[in-house]
């Protein structure tokens, strides 16, 4: 006697179903939108809500505070000024400083504050290849830096 497949497709079915849920519920975790310090302030709260974004700017100069295993600072943008926290899992990135540009990822508090889970700090132009005119040759930008303090 030939068994039937209804087991069969039944348990297809709720493998399937787990593994789509899965993958979208992984794709709205990782989506976040870019915004600058200027769009945050200019948004309404009720837009926001809880949902996370990316917001970009500059390290406000004197603004980082560190705090255990976390840092406060404020980013700058066109005059606009957005305080963030840091307590994310991940150590912050050896270029952060007063005056980098950086990137931070979370949620945006209902005092204003915007609770970060990621930070990271875009690389300084000491990175960026330097096109040798003369030679017509891209050198690195190590090999080209006279500061010894980079």
């Amino acid at each position: 006697m030939a068994r039937s497949p209804k087991p069969f497709i039944l348990g297809f079915t709720i493998i399937i179903g787990a593994l789509g849920y899965l993958a979208y519920a992984g794709y709205e975790e990782s989506k976040a939108y870019y915004h600058t310090v200027q769009e945050v302030k200019a948004m309404p709260r009720e837009e926001i809500g809880d949902r996370r974004f990316r917001v970009e700017g500059d390290v406000e100069e004197g603004s980082i505070e560190w705090v255990g295993e976390g840092v406060d600072f404020r980013l700058l943008d066109e005059g606009d000024l957005l305080a963030v926290q840091y307590r994310g899992k991940d150590p912050v990135p050896d270029t952060f400083r007063d005056g980098s540009q950086a990137v931070v990822e979370g949620t945006l508090r209902e005092d204003g504050t915007f609770h970060a889970m990621k930070i990271q700090a875009k690389c300084a132009s000491k990175y960026e290849a330097e096109y040798d005119y003369e030679n017509h040759s891209i050198e690195s930008a190590a090999a080209v830096t006279e500061d010894p303090t980079y």
